[in-house]
């Protein structure tokens, strides 16, 4: 067979295995896919004309029709590669056309007839016998009505080291971090109702968006002095409608509508939360690869307020931040992979006095820890990862209510640090109190809220192209490949403010 040529069923394993690797579209490291590919031709060998099928569809992206390429169904459907376990379809649809898929994404074709989705012995594996079918709402597949307070929109990792330990220990589950995904909202013009897809009976569907007219006035009279969005062939860039609070309440789960629009309403009323000038940089950003910081801190000036942080080579200016550019001894293949995909990255965009929007432009998703967005969600500060799809636009910071949670924990910290003063000396008032170290105890947690811990209100991370938490094989964001860090600096110098205005209690001598 000459290099060139298409492989037939007749050829070797190798020579089929290395055109097909050809094809892959990178979101898998090359030692998986080849196993992944290897494996399966493997299974076909004996099927020639499946074989063939498969070799026709992947060579030509799915130009020639193409028969159901099947492979035997496990006990419980998934197939094991390389030590992790994921759905079949979903392994090789991941693997030649969208590497960034999720396993609830997937609709087969009409005239599959061993769809994954049938149940039959048989399992077709041909990644053009499905379709992709990305919610433009909420993806509802992973919300469980009885799991507790703690439910979310869940993105599992297709592929798994050891079985997940949800069903088991409860308990162990809802205190993990968690992945809640945001995908791109409708477009403006929203569809007839009867055109829209129905929701369950315990789900809510109040309109998400205000009409365009409303929405091109709040936008310009709440910021006069931001620049609208690039507009596209489609119409303008669709506004994120997620992430929706849920609640549980007599046994269902309720959709909360986003209040973006009437808090950029309130904002052309309300002063400024402080009467110090704006800073001259509104926020600074450091970009790592795993624990290790590359590159200088990029300063982004506040006459700047939309800043694109992308994967390209151009010298960064004020308002692009250019990761390709920066060079590191220790980069590793992984690394260097990653990096490719970065692509146009993100846009970060400053709103008022310190609001902060993320438009992912990148054509992977990228993933975010956001207090803000954890709130939105009912989940705890620190609790969730966020995936924003490509074309998402989202909001990931709102100064005011970083503001308020600043002053509440550091009031609280202060308080309870002199209580538990007071616990140990005896001093505790009311009846039947008792002084001694047990008292203080109770109150550790929250004496030992520090600067740090405020501080952390005031910073964004955000990793490109692989998530972490217990949903991926990286537990930290330091594990990830390239991430970026952003300190917002109007919301450091409300901190500097609110620390300053805590009295200092002087320290009391023990008896």
């Amino acid at each position: 067979m000459s290099v060139s040529s298409t492989p037939t069923s007749n050829d070797a394993c190798l020579s089929i295995v290395h055109s097909l690797m050809c094809h892959r579209q990178g979101g898998e490291s090359e030692s998986f896919s080849k196993r992944a590919i290897e494996s399966l031709v493997k299974k076909l060998k004996e099927k020639k004309d499946e074989l063939d099928s498969l070799i026709t569809a992947v060579t030509t992206n799915g130009a020639h029709p193409s028969k159901c390429v099947t492979i035997q169904r496990t006990l419980d459907g998934r197939l094991q590669v390389a030590g992790r376990k994921g759905f079949p379809h979903v392994i090789y649809a991941r693997l030649w056309r969208w590497p960034d898929l999720h396993k609830n994404e997937l609709k087969h074709v009409k005239y599959c007839q061993f769809a994954f989705d049938l149940k039959c012995d048989s399992v077709c594996v041909n990644p053009y016998h499905y379709e992709r079918v990305a919610s433009p709402g909420i993806d509802l597949s992973g919300l469980t009505l009885g799991a507790g307070p703690s439910a979310g929109l869940l993105v599992k990792e297709e592929f798994e080291g050891q079985p997940s330990h949800s069903g088991s220990d409860g308990s162990h589950s809802s205190h993990n971090i968690q992945t809640i995904q945001h995908q791109p909202a409708p477009s403006l013009q929203a569809p007839p109702t009867s055109a829209r897809p129905a929701l369950s009976d315990s789900f809510s569907s109040p309109a998400l968006l205000p009409p365009p007219d409303a929405a091109s006035s709040a936008s310009s009279s709440a910021f006069p002095s931001i620049a609208p969005g690039p507009a596209t062939a489609a119409g303008p860039w669709p506004r994120t409608t997620f992430p929706h609070s849920l609640q549980h309440q007599n046994g269902h789960l309720q959709h909360h509508p986003p209040q973006y629009w009437p808090v950029h309403n309130e904002l052309v009323f309300q002063p400024p939360i402080s009467t110090h000038p704006a800073p001259d940089y509104w926020c600074s950003i450091a970009y790592f690869e795993m624990d290790v910081q590359v590159g200088e801190t990029f300063k982004v000036p506040s006459s700047c307020p939309v800043v694109t942080v992308d994967g390209y080579v151009d010298p960064s200016g004020g308002d692009r931040f250019c990761l390709g550019q920066l060079s590191n001894v220790h980069r590793t293949e992984a690394i260097e992979r990653a990096r490719l995909h970065i692509g146009k990255g993100v846009q970060l965009e400053c709103k008022g006095e310190g609001d902060v929007w993320v438009r992912c432009l990148s054509d992977h998703a990228v993933f975010v820890q956001s207090y803000y967005l954890d709130r939105e969600a009912g989940r705890a500060p620190g609790d969730a990862v966020h995936k924003i799809y490509p074309s998402a636009y989202i909001k990931v910071f709102d100064l005011r209510q970083c503001h308020r949670q600043m002053q509440q924990q550091a009031a609280t910290a202060q308080a309870a640090a002199a209580a538990q003063a007071a616990a140990v000396a005896g001093n505790i008032p009311g009846p039947g109190s008792v002084g001694g170290i047990a008292p203080a105890i109770s109150l550790s947690a929250a004496a030992g809220i520090g600067v740090d811990d405020l501080r952390r209100l005031c910073i964004l991370r955000m990793s490109f192209v692989k998530g972490w938490g217990p949903d991926y094989p990286r537990q930290s964001i330091k594990e990830t490949p390239c991430w970026i860090e952003i300190h917002l600096h109007r919301a450091l110098q409300l901190l500097d403010e609110v620390l300053h205005t805590m009295p200092i209690a002087d320290p009391q001598p023990l008896d």
